[in-house]
């Protein structure tokens, strides 16, 4: 009875979060500086809406799925509900690589491709999650964890400021507008790869659901129930490393998408199980960036808000809420 209970709550969420995204997706596609109607959205002549918004609004899809999945996967790893690429410094990991990169490039050569972005920003996240692995075996409790990747932030962002010095003033603004997080930038090239990428990792979890469930209860149950634990325990990690950067290289840094959603995905549900909270995760971070987006570029329009800016104002309430309701770890 239970099992079909939650299996009904599971199947009205997907459909409730699929109604409201295509909803939104629609209502992205017909709002901005000039409003489109409804019946000239899917006309081929419009460029505004297949040149622009639409990638734009494709792209913040698929980077707040990426996020909120990426941010499942860390707290099912850190055993922690506020570990997220963000919280954790794992987007300020991808940004310093990201800087290195662009003085690399400044010093050297000229140019850098989305692959060399893709890269830089997994070794940058990679980088920080290895360290906090490390670190979180020597400290118990939330708040501990977050001061550390609050700190490991500052560390990532100080070599930024560093780097920032050798840098011209076009790379500067360029940098900036980056670390700030944006859609502004996104073409069909962008969506192509970044949707390959994300969907495969997706794919690749939902396949590990299982043994993901029980790691989520202990891991001797785990052990007991056949799974290799240290392999496991690789997969997440490097899958949420991917995801987050990803997410880095084609929109920048992120805020609290990653934290909140998965809190919100599991309240919803009132279940946590992989294979059902994994879906909604995805959905309703894609809902979340693609509201978010819409929100940054229409609230104060002409002028744009940072992405980031945006889901903080939404986020980060989630987030105390969060600390709040676990004080007692």
């Amino acid at each position: 009875m239970t099992q079909k209970k939650d299996f009904s709550r599971f199947v009205s969420a997907m459909i409730l979060m699929a109604v409201l995204l295509i909803a939104f997706f629609i209502l992205t596609l017909m709002t901005g500086s000039v409003n489109v109607p409804f019946s000239e959205i899917f006309s081929s002549r419009n460029q505004i809406v297949h040149e622009i918004r639409l990638p734009r609004a494709l792209l913040s899809m698929i980077i707040g799925g990426a996020l909120s999945v990426s941010g499942f996967l860390l707290q099912t790893y850190f055993r922690n509900p506020i570990a997220g690429p963000f919280v954790l410094g794992i987007s300020s990991g991808a940004k310093m690589a990201v800087a290195i990169l662009l003085f690399i490039s400044v010093t050297f050569f000229h140019g850098i491709s989305n692959f060399m972005m893709i890269v830089a920003a997994f070794l940058g996240s990679m980088l920080v999650i290895f360290f906090l692995v490390i670190i979180s075996r020597h400290i118990e409790g939330m708040a501990a964890l977050l001061i550390a990747g609050i700190m490991t932030g500052y560390i990532c962002n100080a070599v930024c400021d560093v780097l920032v010095t050798f840098f011209s003033d076009n790379d500067i603004v360029n940098l900036h507008n980056w670390s700030k997080g944006s859609f502004s930038g996104a073409d069909m090239s962008s969506v192509e790869i970044s949707f390959v990428i994300v969907i495969i990792c997706c794919v690749i979890v939902l396949c590990l659901s299982k043994p993901i469930e029980a790691i989520m209860l202990s891991e001797s149950y785990a052990f007991t129930m056949g799974v290799n634990v240290k392999k496991l325990r690789l997969f997440i990690i490097i899958i949420s490393g991917i995801l987050s950067a990803t997410a880095a290289a084609f929109a920048g840094p992120v805020s609290f998408v990653g934290v909140a959603v998965p809190f919100l995905s599991s309240k919803l549900l009132k279940n946590t199980k992989p294979l059902y909270v994994i879906p909604v995760c995805f959905l309703l971070g894609a809902m979340m960036c693609l509201v978010c987006d819409l929100l940054a570029r229409t609230l104060f329009a002409p002028t744009e808000l940072n992405i980031s800016t945006v889901t903080a104002i939404i986020g980060a309430p989630v987030v105390i809420f969060m600390i709040i309701t676990n004080k007692h770890n």
